[in-house]
């Protein structure tokens, strides 16, 4: 888990290669999905799963090796706080992707790295690079 708030609007860290990255995409929006897949193959990363909903993307959460999550603070009307306490046990890094801020997030997950939707590529390999730049 990173220390500080990082935002995908903040320094890049251009030295961490995203080249390889198993990535784990946790997004209930279709078209947003396929944007994260596209940006992912553009950068090189490794798509090991996706999940839309909050019982599939706890269930993987809980077993997948990924390198990091990109994670939708909503799915389909639930918050998916529950797969972020998972992934912070397995020491997983997580990007958070939302349309509303930090301002929303409980105390215990304002230290990871967000992506504020809408997102360029540039602004979502800067994400990635963040929260997998202390791992």
């Amino acid at each position: 888990m990173m220390s500080s708030d990082t935002t995908a609007s903040g320094p890049n860290t251009p030295g961490i290669s995203t080249t390889g990255l198993r990535v784990f995409v946790v997004e209930d929006e279709a078209l947003i999905s396929m944007l994260m897949e596209y940006y992912l193959e553009e950068l090189g990363c490794k798509i090991v799963a996706t999940a839309s909903r909050l019982p599939d993307a706890l269930e993987k959460a809980a077993t997948l090796e990924a390198d990091v999550v990109v994670l939708d603070v909503n799915l389909a009307g639930q918050l998916s706080y529950p797969v972020a306490e998972v992934l912070m046990a397995r020491s997983i890094p997580i990007v958070f992707a939302t349309g509303y801020g930090n301002g929303g997030l409980p105390p215990a997950l304002k230290g990871l790295t967000l992506l504020v939707k809408p997102f360029t590529e540039d602004q979502f390999a800067a994400a990635l690079r963040a929260a997998t730049a202390n791992h």
